[in-house]
């Protein structure tokens, strides 16, 4: 259980500082927004997965997190 709230966490962590870089560079508005969406989509994505495993569905290609 533990080991899932720090993947979370690091999930976080890097989604986070996607979304901060995308606003300290000087990126175009249209391309700004959509790698903004691209990066909370995959951070959705994968909070979603490690959900479903925590449920115990078997997802093939991700590692095993919690118990």
């Amino acid at each position: 259980m533990i080991g899932l709230l720090i993947y979370l966490l690091i999930v976080g962590i890097i989604i986070g500082l996607v979304y901060w870089v995308v606003d300290a560079i000087p990126i175009p508005p249209p391309l700004n927004k959509m790698i903004k969406i691209v990066a909370i989509v995959i951070g959705v994505i994968i909070i979603i997965l490690i959900l479903l495993q925590l449920t115990g569905v078997n997802i093939g290609g991700m590692p095993k997190i919690g118990p």
